[in-house]
């Protein structure tokens, strides 16, 4: 009743308005060609494009209705489309709005029929999968305000887009859109936002673009733009966000930048941008961010550049000279980066308490002075880099108060005095560089309490003592280098404990003796071994043939004697590395050959040849075995191979359980589901169909059966096999299990252990269960995933690339504990090979370097990484949010505002600290630059013991303050 009353109720408002009926249908019939329109258009998209579009479709009029000229065939179908998914219409039935982002939509533009809607204010196609290019028609859109075509594929030119003169938004990055940017837009002088970024734009800026007086964001980054920046765009009295970094642009900065009353972000970094800088930027009150790095800049820095309310600074990499600026009254600043320049000045009268301050690196400048006591009061500093400068005096033991620091280095300097005793007192400290200085005294034992400290160096400095046993309880240790000082004593057994050694050990010219530990041997990891130029006694231990990793050792000028192992690592290390020691032999090159004992037996006593024959007989028995284990392991692996082949070229009945003794059969998987009864079946992908199977064992199993391709009987083969290599060899709690695998021609699937609880992508959607998934589970299911893709990126040989990673293929047992699934579209990343793929896996996860460069590296697994980490504590998918990052708007939101609604605010201090963990390792994987984001080794680690920064802060905490901290 209420349907048609609506419909009546609209064909009234068109009779009022005309003087025949025949207007209200020829109305009705535009609305209707609408609704054809797109229907034609869907049409031309490919079958796995079609669900997000299911409800667009026009019911027909039922024969029994009595048709009446205020409810027309024209009239019903306006009314039904304008109830389909994405489409809004006016109160007159024509469409307004067609907005369809981050439903994986393919096809192209070519067909779409924008000459349809005369009345479309807003089209929204982005983060979808639509290629070709942008049609010259798209212009028939005369009243369009909101054109959002981002995250796509689309490539060639941009056309002029003369008529689209009311556009307000118009967003276009994350494509691959070449040519020049059109000078037809300067002439849209309706535009606030304009985002052309992330695509292959040439040539210059159009100096016409000042003419955008209503402008408030303008995003130009990640081009091939070149020339200069016109010298007019400061004039653009709106303008709240420039960023027009990462391109090739030269020439001086404006000077019209430095009257921008409203300018907030300023972004001109990575360009070839030269000569001195305005000296009133920054002095105006709104700007907040100034990144002008990695250019040519010379001349000096403005005096005057945080007059204002600036938060972040960066011009890094540049030639600036000239007296560093007084920051003591710049009491918002956040982030400061002023590192790779000629600065000068005294350091002590340039800073004062910052109490926003989390991070400043003035390393490698001229700057002089000594270090303040007073930075202990910054109580925020979680990195402090004042490297390669002339800084003197001695460290002033305040800097232990730094609770929240991450990295201390100040090293090549010329400090003096002891190392404070109250460094020991920086748990969160994971990097600390004191070499290169005059820094004399013991190595405090109080190092030994930086349980989270991943890199030490004390090199090059006047350290004397014994290295303290202490040492080893920094169990995280990835690197420790104490070289050239004038330590003595020997080397602490403890040292051993430092299994996660992995970069180098280095104590090097100094005075230490007595004997070599055999417990470095516990250094499997260690990469680089360094004891040269010491006092050191006794022989080398055999047991060092167990650092497997070595790739570089040293023992020379010692007072070693003895044979050298034999092994692998020591055959390929270079003759030097035993030098000058004091009776070193064996076989390797440089060395003298060991001599052969003279013993005689003529008292019938068994002497030493007796005993070697002895040991020779148990070595051969020994080697004998292991030569038999070894051959077993040959032919269990030969046989494993012999059935993946089999899979791939024999189209017979092959079934193949390798976890249940051969007590499995073909049979057994065909009754469990009734032949593949649809009642079984638990889910549907892109491959095939997913059903759970009780064994008549009990043991219950998922079977993920494939779908042949269209119109044959032949599935997917490629996807089949490329899971089976991956699956067949590799094990971690993390990773589903394969059970088997059966391959038949018209049936062909495989075996997996059975997660009770689903994808994470369906417990996120329902309600009910996102709340069982409380705050604590959802961060142990991001470290799970992480520790999977750790162990695939770097404890697998070659490293395997998953290429999928989506909250879809993340699934959970019983115990909400989470496994990675899904190999089919995985790669092995061979170091002989180009790693050219083809764009695959799931729309919104993919990283955006795989738009333009096809070229596969672990970082792309990385990114995706990153937007599930962010997808789990949100509980939705992120994509809004991401694209928002590099805006104001985005830095400034809190992060309160984004966690999941469905659970209550986080109460307790140690999950406030584990989220924010998460968030801030989310954010720098989703760092536009692969080189940029962290390694998932890296991640895993961060997320195994997080830092407290900002935990007491946790209400009122912005992504902005996570998203720039450099933590990884």
């Amino acid at each position: 009743m209420g349907y048609s009353i609506k419909l009546a109720f609209l064909c009234l408002i068109f009779f009022s308005s005309s003087a025949s009926g025949s207007r209200v249908e020829v109305v009705h019939s535009q609305f209707s060609s609408e609704a054809e329109a797109l229907l034609k258009w869907k049409a031309t998209l490919p079958s796995y494009s079609l669900p997000a579009l299911s409800s667009w479709k026009l019911t027909p009029p039922s024969p029994n209705t009595t048709t009446t000229n205020t409810t027309t065939p024209s009239a019903a179908a306006a009314a039904i489309s304008c109830k389909w998914f994405g489409i809004t219409c006016n109160r007159a039935g024509s469409m307004v709005e067609i907005s369809l982002p981050h439903l994986e939509l393919q096809g192209t533009l070519d067909n779409f029929p924008f000459s349809s809607f005369p009345n479309l204010l807003r089209l929204d196609l982005s983060d979808n999968g639509i290629t070709g290019t942008i049609p010259v028609h798209i212009g028939s859109l005369s009243k369009l305000a909101h054109l959002d075509l981002s995250y796509n594929n689309l490539s060639n030119i941009l056309p002029p887009l003369s008529n689209l003169s009311r556009l307000r938004f118009f967003f276009l990055h994350h494509n691959q859109i070449n040519g020049t940017i059109p000078l037809e837009i300067g002439n849209m002088k309706n535009l606030v936002k304009l985002a052309l970024c992330w695509n292959e734009f040439t040539g210059m800026i159009p100096p016409v673009l000042t003419n955008l007086t209503n402008l408030s964001l303008l995003y130009l980054n990640h081009n091939e733009l070149n020339g200069p920046i016109p010298s007019k765009i400061g004039d653009m009295e709106n303008l709240v966000v420039l960023d027009l970094a990462y391109n090739k642009l030269c020439g001086l900065v404006p000077q019209s930048l430095a009257n921008s009353s409203k300018l907030e972000i300023l972004y001109l970094h990575e360009n070839q941008l030269s000569g001195p800088l305005p000296q009133d930027l920054g002095g105006q009150p709104s700007i907040v961010s100034i990144q002008l790095s990695s250019n040519l800049l010379s001349g000096s820095l403005p005096q005057q550049i945080c007059r204002g309310s600036l938060q972040y600074l960066s011009v890094r990499n540049n030639s600036l000279m000239g007296t560093i600026p007084d920051f003591r009254n710049c009491t918002s600043l956040r982030r400061l980066r002023l590192d790779n320049n000629l600065l000068v000045g005294n350091i002590t009268g340039s800073f004062g308490v910052h109490p926003h301050l989390y991070y400043i690196d003035v390393s490698h400048n001229r700057l002089y002075g000594e270090l303040s006591p007073k930075w202990g009061e910054c109580k925020n500093l979680s990195g402090i880099k004042i490297s390669g400068n002339n800084i003197s005096g001695n460290i002033p033991p305040e800097f232990g108060h730094l609770t929240e620091l991450g990295l201390l280095d100040l090293s090549f300097n010329k400090l003096v005095g002891e190392i404070p005793k109250a460094l020991g007192g920086l748990s969160s400290l994971l990097s600390l560089y004191l070499n290169d200085n005059q820094i004399s005294g013991h190595v405090p034992v109080e190092i030994g309490n930086l349980i989270n400290l991943e890199d030490l160096d004390l090199s090059a400095n006047r350290l004397i003592g014994s290295i303290p046993k202490q040492l080893g309880q920094c169990s995280k240790l990835l690197s420790l280098n104490l070289s050239w000082n004038s330590l003595d004593g020997s080397i602490p057994s403890q040292i051993g404990d430092l299994v996660f050694l992995q970069d180098q050990l280095d104590l090097s010219h100094n005075s230490i003796s007595g004997l070599i530990p055999p417990e470095l041997a516990k250094l499997r990891m260690l990469e680089i071994l360094n004891l040269s130029h010491n006092m050191i006694t006794g022989s080398i231990p055999l047991s060092l043939e167990e650092m497997v990793s070595l790739v570089s050792l040293d023992f020379s000028y010692n007072e070693l004697e003895g044979v050298v192992p034999n092994n692998r690592i020591f055959k390929n290390a270079s003759p030097q590395a035993f030098r000058n020691n004091k009776g070193l032999c064996g076989e390797l090159q440089g060395l003298l050959p060991c001599p052969r004992p003279q013993t005689s037996n003529r008292s019938g006593k068994k002497g030493p040849k007796f005993f070697i024959s002895i040991i020779a007989s148990l070595i051969g028995i020994v080697f004998l075995a292991y030569a038999i284990i070894g051959v077993l392991i040959l032919l269990r692996e030969k046989v494993k191979k012999e059935n993946i082949e089999a899979t791939r070229g024999n189209h017979g009945n092959i079934f193949s359980i390798w976890s249940y003794n051969g007590n499995i059969a073909y049979e057994d998987m065909i009754e469990a589901t009734e032949n593949f009864d649809a009642k079984y079946c638990i889910g549907t992908g892109t491959y095939g169909s997913v059903y759970k199977a009780v064994l008549p064992t009990g043991h219950v199993v998922a079977l993920k059966k494939f779908h042949p391709l269209e119109g044959e009987i032949i599935v997917d083969e490629e996807s089949f096999g490329n899971e089976i290599r991956i699956l067949i060899d590799i094990r971690h709690r993390n990773i589903v299990k394969l059970y088997g695998f059966c391959s038949h021609p018209q049936c062909m699937f495989l075996v997996y252990e059975y997660m009770e609880k689903g994808s994470l992508a369906s417990i996120l959607s329902n309600q009910a269960e996102a709340m069982g998934l409380d705050w604590l589970k959802r961060v142990n299911v991001i470290k799970s995933v992480a520790n999977a893709l750790s162990y695939l990126h770097h404890d697998c040989v070659p490293p395997i690339i998953h290429r999928d990673i989506s909250s879809k293929n993340i699934l959970l047992d019983v115990e909400l504990e989470a496994r990675v699934s899904d190999f089919g579209i995985a790669r092995l990343l061979k170091p002989d090979s180009s790693n050219w793929i083809s764009l695959k896996g799931t729309h919104g996860y993919i990283a955006p370097e795989l738009a333009y460069t096809m070229a596969l590296t672990e970082k792309c697994d990385v990114y995706s990484f990153g937007v599930v980490a962010l997808e789990t504590i949100m509980g939705r998918h992120p994509g809004e949010l991401i694209s928002s990052l590099s805006s104001l708007a985005g830095q400034k939101m809190l992060l309160r505002d984004v966690l999941d609604p469905c659970l209550t605010f986080p109460s307790y201090q140690k999950v406030a600290k584990d989220m924010l963990a998460v968030v801030r390792v989310a954010l720098a994987c989703l760092r536009n630059h692969p080189q940029s984001r962290p390694t998932m080794h890296q991640v895993s680690k961060e997320l195994l013991v997080p830092r407290s920064s900002f935990v007491e802060h946790f209400h009122t905490i912005t992504l902005g303050d996570l998203d720039d901290v450099e933590v990884l």
